[in-house]
């Protein structure tokens, strides 16, 4: 019988990856408590590691790396405002009945 596959929370990676990184069993021992293959587990320590400095960052270190500001989100979407109008006049123009929605 085929075996489904398994999603895991994010919170259940952590948990898993926090506990094998302490270092106190191997990764075989960490497995069979938690019903994970030792692969998943050490792909889960890779992020953790990587992104553990961004915990202790300064509040403003963290908002600037969130993503594309305001300024540049809203520069964006003027153009696609006129674009939809214009489209919506267009299509008004037609008199086709699926463009008056």
């Amino acid at each position: 019988m085929k075996r489904t596959r398994r999603n895991h929370s994010a919170v259940f990676k952590a948990k898993v990856a926090l506990a094998t990184l302490k270092g106190d069993k191997t990764l075989a021992e960490w497995a069979e408590p938690f019903e994970v293959h030792a692969n998943p587990i050490t792909q889960w320590q890779i992020p953790l590691q990587e992104r553990a400095s961004a915990v202790f960052a300064p509040a403003a270190e963290r908002s600037e790396s969130a993503g594309p500001d305001v300024k540049e989100r809203q520069a964006k979407i003027g153009p696609w405002a006129m674009e939809n109008d214009f489209l919506a006049t267009a299509l008004g123009r037609l008199g086709d009945a699926s463009a008056k929605r």
